[in-house]
Parts: structure tokens; sequence; C-alpha cells
């Protein structure tokens, strides 16, 4: 089978298409998966990179979907031809927060998805939705689950409700399509002006171009009558974090995401604790978040945004293209 290697100490020249053994048969409670498609995501990125370090010849990606093709004894979950997605935290079935690295990840700590096929532990799969190509499907296990949680598991977001997306990556634009499906209202920012006329098109109430406006945390708060935003879905990390602050409600939520403009730095901690607000970290979800995530995306219809799909062996190129920063939703790989 085609296989993608990261090759010590990482950077996008140094990934490696080569031909490994087939899996064999799957154990009990496994099953065998062929693979059709990846996702990427920044975290993807920086192992790929080197930016994380990980072991010579690790299998790069976290999000993989595809169809069973063999299934284990005991295994009454899954058929032969259903089509299945990868969790991220595969131990992480059910229940309150377990995981507080990436240890048992595939795709860091653990071989990922970027190959043909794979044999794995019948609860790393949950059923794909209906409808949906490999392609969409495999958004879904690292942006799409964020957004979910953020919304529906570490709050209770309610129709009528307002949240702050910042930026176009995978994650926010599955926040912007989670909410409006749920009748929340959507304040989104971008650096580009194109990109802010899609999030309208897509049902972005109000739009702000943060380079024009860098005090955007300020309009935030004139766009809602001076109260400020339910939520914030923050994917910057400390370079934005002070003006998630100001644009959060007395009392709301700042669901920290992301950490794009480094990892550590100052919080207005004063005004977080005046405006009581929650500011919180998260990683992902469990398997059971990602099945009512399926269930509600089966109800609703909803289909994620790729921007761009390239060919397995083609990956250096997708990750370039991520790193250009000029799409808007997900980057996949098709195989």
């Amino acid at each position: 089978m085609k296989t993608v290697t990261v090759t010590s100490p990482g950077g996008l020249d140094n990934l490696r298409v080569t031909d490994q053994a087939e899996p064999g048969n799957p154990g009990p409670g496994e099953i065998r998966v062929r693979l059709h498609a990846n996702s990427l995501n920044f975290h993807d990125f920086l192992v790929a990179n080197g930016g994380i370090p990980t072991e010579d010849g690790r299998i790069p990606m976290s999000d993989g979907a595809g169809v069973v093709e063999a299934v284990g004894e005991g295994v009454e979950e899954f058929a032969v031809g259903d089509n299945v997605v990868s969790t991220f935290f595969p131990p992480w079935l059910d229940g309150a927060p377990q995981e507080g690295n990436f240890t048992n990840v595939p795709g860091d700590g653990l071989d990922g998805y970027a190959r043909e096929q794979v044999v794995r532990a019948a609860t790393s799969f949950t059923h794909a939705p209906e409808g949906h190509s490999h392609a969409e499907a495999a958004t879904l296990t690292t942006a799409g689950l964020t957004a979910w949680r953020a919304l529906t598991v570490d709050n209770h977001i309610k129709a009528g409700d307002t949240i702050l997306i910042l930026g176009t990556g995978g994650v926010s634009i599955f926040a912007l399509q989670f909410a409006r499906s749920m009748g929340v209202n959507v304040i989104a920012t971008s650096s580009s002006n194109e990109k802010l006329e899609r999030l309208k098109q897509m049902g972005a109430q109000h739009t702000i171009n943060y380079k024009e406006d860098p005090k955007w945390g300020k309009t935030v708060k004139k766009l809602t009558n001076g109260q400020g935003v339910d939520q914030v879905i923050e994917v910057g990390g400390p370079g934005t974090v002070a003006q998630s602050i100001e644009a959060i409600r007395v009392g709301g939520l700042i669901s920290l995401i992301g950490v794009l403009t480094g990892s550590g730095g100052e919080v207005p901690t004063a005004k977080l604790m005046a405006k009581q607000a929650r500011l919180q970290g998260l990683l992902v979800g469990s398997r059971r978040h990602q099945i009512e995530m399926v269930q509600a995306i089966n109800s609703t219809g909803l289909k994620p945004v790729i921007d761009r799909s390239f060919k397995l062996d083609e990956i250096a190129d997708a990750f370039r293209h991520e790193e250009a920063g000029k799409h808007f939703g997900k980057i996949c790989l098709e195989f």
C-alpha cells in the first residue's frame, strides 16, 4: 500500500511516499479500513514540518475516512461496506476530558492515516455522515468536532445568541455553519475583504477586517449594543485574546482552540475577571461527541466547505497551500 512517512527531523521536503506491506486481517474488536481521504490541520502541518518532533518514519495525518473492508470477531457496530471516519483521541470514548497531550493521537504519538489501508480498534472510528464524500467526512475528525464541542458541549448555545469567529480556517467555518443551523447570530473577522464577503454569503450577519480595524473588540461591542458576544471561537491565542476579552459579554465564554499567534503571552486578567467570563481551552472531543455531531449533521444536511483537494503523493504541495494561508475552509487529500 502507498504510505507517507515523516523523515526526521521533519520538513516538507522530507515527506516520503513509499510502498509498505498491507496490514492483514483485523483481530477481535478490530476493523480494516480502505482509506480514501485525509484533511489537513495546523497540528498536522507542525508534525510534517518538524515543528512538533516525532519519531523517524512516523505516518502523519490525524483525520482519515474510508470504507470498512473487513471486521474482526465481536465487532457489531460496523459491517463491510460502511463509510467511516476516524476519531482524534481513540481512547477517549465518552465522559469528561481525559487527554492532555498528543501521545494517543494518530499522526503524532501514533501512526496516522496518510496511507491506503489501516487496521485499528473499531472504536477508533465512527460512521460517516450520510451522503458525504470521503473528503467531506475526513474534515470532521478535528475541525468539525472542535467547533461542535465548543458550541454544544462546553457551551449550550441557543437560537438568538451571538458568537464571534476569528478567521476562515476549518474550525471557524464549521462554527459558523453549526451556529447558523441553530439560529445563532455570527460576527466574523478576517484580513481579506474577499473572504469576508464569502462569510456574509454563508450567513454571517456582521464582518470585520481586523487589519483595518485592530481594535475589533470594541467594534464587536458596538455591533451588539454594548453587550458583547455570548461566545468567542478563539483561534489566535496571545495575539488576539485581549480583543476577544474586550468582545465577550459579562459571563460569556471564550473557547481557546488555537494558538496561531504563539504559545504564550499576556492576558488582561483584570478585564477577564471584571467580565466574569470563562477562558476555556479545549482539544477536540470524545468519540461520543463525534457520534452526536454526525447525528446532527444527518438531521441538518450540513456539508463541509472544502477549499481544494490534492493527491496523496502531493501531500507536500497540500501543506504549502495551507502554509500560504489563502485557503477558505478545509484542504484535503483524496486517494
